[in-house]
């Protein structure tokens, strides 16, 4: 086992070998644009581009003239929010979403409403799930689009994205999912969800970090949306820019392993993660879990340690790769706004912790994962006064 370790598979992954591997001519040998259409090396180029769009489009039940390629989800996702908002400002004013999307989709939010659109932020229960029915109540007649992450990147919760997307098509109003997380862990098809954008990346599923696509559905209904960067036409018109074949042939490879993978790597990391689960639960107390029991990704654990600083841990921790559940500002370190959102408090909101598990992780490595996270916690809350506090009251509660 080489340290450090690395669980923190939601904030990015490494690129498989065998996605480098696809990758590699296309600088060097391959190198063409695939924009060039006098010349064998823009053909070729240009024929690999194509060949990666197919797969990623046979990914999710798409088809390959549906994809559009942008940088990454961040410009997927504003592309989506904007482009929409912009071609359908003839037909309404309203974007349904949650309280718990990436920030993305929130600050894209927030910069339409500063443009006199209105926002409705449905809220998420306990476990971080949208109820459709308070989609549905949010819903007014100028409503043009409803965008609802698939799966939550802090805590993993996955929602029920199928019913909504129904609800939208019901209601005639575009439906827009991030799909960053759930792409290559559970499966996603376009048409069975009766989605019509899709924002997806290949850094989070072993790709090259710098592309990602946004899906445009081209029939029942042809989605229009205005684009945001202009000059030269690429991307049918949608995105444009000169086209990194490099990377999106990792993309495609990449797409293409983790549908291969998905339902056994989901079964072998889900038994790794509650291994960790175990280990940390029998031997902690006052730990407890954010997010669904059930309806959660294969891969993600996110526990609150009570009396124990997210941020003291991770630090007491150097040697693993672990995220917290505060978010760093200039100012100060503010608890995530999702664990607010399910109505976690302060306290232990700055006492969460992220274990995001991956394809390259090993059972050797929980093992050390877990009795570390033990072992810091219990050395943390030896030193903390109000663990020591709360040790005191429950002593001296049989002799009052």
């Amino acid at each position: 086992m080489n340290l450090p370790i690395y669980m923190d598979h939601h904030a990015t992954t490494p690129v498989d070998p065998r996605v480098l591997e696809a990758m590699l001519p296309f600088f060097t040998e391959r190198f063409g644009n695939a924009a060039s259409r006098n010349h064998s090396f823009g053909w070729d180029a240009e024929g690999a581009v194509e060949k990666a769009r197919q797969d990623i489009a046979g990914a999710i039940g798409a088809e390959a003239r549906e994809i559009i390629f942008t940088s990454g989800a961040t410009e997927s996702d504003n592309l989506a929010l904007k482009g929409i908002a912009d071609a359908n400002a003839g037909k309404g004013d309203h974007i349904v979403t949650s309280k718990i999307e990436h920030k993305a989709i929130l600050d894209s939010a927030q910069r339409l409403e500063s443009a006199g659109l209105k926002v409705t932020y449905v809220p998420v229960d306990s476990e971080g799930l949208v109820d459709p029915d308070d989609v549905r109540r949010a819903l007014t007649d100028r409503t043009i689009l409803i965008s609802i992450m698939y799966a939550n990147n802090e805590i993993g919760t996955i929602q029920p994205i199928r019913e909504i997307g129904a609800l939208a098509h019901e209601r005639g109003i575009l439906f827009h999912i991030d799909a960053v997380q759930a792409i290559g862990r559970i499966p996603v098809d376009v048409n069975d969800d009766h989605v019509d954008l899709m924002s997806v990346t290949a850094h989070k599923i072993y790709g090259p970090k710098g592309i990602g696509a946004l899906y445009v559905r081209q029939r029942r209904p042809r989605v229009r949306l205005t684009p945001m960067i202009d000059g030269g036409g690429h991307e049918r018109g949608f995105r444009s820019g000169t086209l990194p074949v490099p990377l999106i042939v990792g993309f495609a490879r990449a797409m293409v392993l983790a549908m291969q993978q998905m339902t056994e790597e989901s079964a072998r990391v889900a038994v790794l993660r509650d291994r960790l689960k175990d280990i940390i639960l029998t031997r902690l107390d006052e730990v407890y879990l954010n997010g669904s029991a059930t309806k959660r990704l294969s891969n993600n654990l996110n526990l609150s340690f009570a009396y124990v600083e997210g941020e003291s841990l991770l630090m007491g921790m150097k040697e693993v790769a672990l995220s917290s559940g505060s978010a760093c500002t200039s100012a100060s370190v503010e608890p995530s706004y999702v664990l607010q959102a399910v109505g976690l408090g302060e306290e232990l909101s700055h006492s969460s912790v992220r274990f995001g598990l991956g394809r390259f992780n090993t059972a050797e490595e929980v093992e050390y994962v877990g009795n570390k996270v033990v072992e810091t916690v219990s050395r943390l809350r030896a030193i903390s006064p109000l663990h020591e506090l709360k040790k005191g009251t429950a002593q001296a509660r049989p002799g009052i």
